[in-house]
């Protein structure tokens, strides 16, 4: 791109929830700006001041104040799920501040909301401002390539690995089963990658759910006939990694009222309102007692855990090739767009592409369950699948662990393998 004027500050802002690897990118766009010989600004929290007029939420940033801090996790900005596009008024304001203190180039760093939110505010500043938007989540949903991760996922499936790992020897040691839920609002990467990363015993994520909404007793099952078939083969524990995302594919009748739990700026419930683990805890644990079973379970939260861990070396090693093309793309005269690393060269996507046609928003990337990788995956799960319902001598096998008949058993679980991918047949 050949070169431009460079008439004002560039301004970094951070939204929606922390990532492994935020400073490295702050770092690399600011070192790349200031070396432009252009001065840049940090956003404090996300776009809530800037939508109130607040000039106050802006200082400068210089090299020494973000030396070395590419290592750290966390985000020296902040953060926040304060969302300009609720209101026209409040994106006006939001470009309004930015003008005001001579900002001309705005890098935003985010999921799909805040990448939203910077789409909207580049329509309505054309000239006047120049925004590109950097991804970043955990939850790896962002409108990307298959192939291409969003930077923190790598970072977050490490730790949770981890973890995961450590239950793992606990569940054995104790003879205990553990329900490990994971990030993952909208897609399952979170959860798989940590589940197949740790081999954890199964891995449930929304996607694999194509009827909605998905009944409490299908997810429920589902887990009740891991355990059986585990204690078939004289196993007492196990480790069942959930996406936090089943939540919100469940009727809302099993939830008890989801319309009365807290929602986000976006609209979107919290997640956090809703105890998935412990939910699905009890009811495992009533459902199992009807197959004459008695199993210690214990549900686990993890992702807050996961969210500002240090950035692995891969993912420092990504973001500052992130920041740095953020930064010199758009002080070169680019925008409207949403930079990436396509096999090591840069990719700019423009804001226009990533919009879903059906909801208005921006597109969000779920589990290829027809996908080889996810196939995989499944196949190293232990759970009830169609091969065992049809197979007499399996069935006997796994009923000798319940009170129940071969046919009575696969009576009532058939319905966990019905929506089974097929089989992975290479050719």
């Amino acid at each position: 791109m050949a070169a431009t004027a460079i008439y004002g500050k560039v301004a970094i802002l951070v939204g929606g929830g922390p990532a492994p690897g935020i400073n490295s990118v702050i770092a690399a766009a600011t070192i790349r700006s200031v070396l432009e010989g252009v001065a840049v600004v940090g956003v404090r929290d996300g776009f809530s001041g800037l939508m109130k007029g607040d000039a106050g939420c802006m200082s400068p940033l210089t090299i020494a104040d973000v030396s070395r801090i590419h290592f750290r996790g966390g985000s020296i900005l902040g953060t926040s799920r304060a969302n300009p596009t609720r209101d026209p008024a409040l994106v006006a304001q939001t470009l309004e501040t930015l003008l005001a203190a001579g900002v001309a180039y705005l890098i935003t760093i985010g999921g799909d909301d805040t990448a939203f939110s910077a789409m909207k505010l580049a329509e309505l500043a054309g000239d006047k401002l120049h925004v590109v938007h950097v991804p970043k989540t955990i939850d790896n949903d962002l409108d990307l390539p298959a192939d291409v991760d969003t930077f923190g996922y790598a970072s977050a499936r490490h730790v949770g690995a981890e973890i995961v790992k450590n239950l793992m020897t606990d569940a054995f040691t104790t003879s205990r089963w553990y329900f490990v839920v994971a990030m993952g609002r909208k897609a399952g990467h979170l959860a798989l990658g940590i589940g197949k990363a740790s081999g954890a015993t199964l891995t449930l994520i929304p996607e694999e759910f194509e009827k909605r909404p998905v009944s409490l007793r299908k997810i429920v099952d589902t887990l009740a006939g891991a355990v059986i078939k585990r204690a078939a083969d004289g196993r007492s524990h196990g480790v069942a990694v959930i996406a936090e995302g089943v939540a919100l594919a469940l009727d809302e009748s099993d939830l008890g009222g989801i319309d009365g739990v807290e929602r986000d700026d976006h609209g979107h419930v919290r997640i956090a309102e809703i105890d998935l683990g412990d939910l699905l805890k009890k009811a495992v644990r009533a459902r199992l007692k009807e197959f004459g079973l008695s199993t210690t379970i214990v549900s686990k939260d993890i992702g807050y855990e996961l969210r500002s861990v240090d950035p692995t070396p891969a993912d420092a090693e990504y973001t500052r090739d992130l920041g740095y093309c953020a930064a010199k793309f758009v002080l070169e005269g680019g925008g409207s767009a949403m930079v990436s690393m396509q096999g090591g060269r840069f990719v700019p996507i423009a804001f226009d592409t990533m919009i879903d046609p059906a909801t208005g928003r921006t597109k969000v990337r779920l589990v290829d369950t027809a996908s080889t990788r996810y196939g995989i995956a499944r196949r190293y799960m232990i759970r009830l699948r169609r091969d065992d319902l049809v197979d007499d001598a399996v069935m006997a096998h796994i009923a000798g662990a319940t009170n129940k008949s071969p046919a009575e058993l696969a009576d009532e679980l058939a319905h966990v393998a019905d929506e089974e991918p097929p089989a992975l047949i290479f050719v």
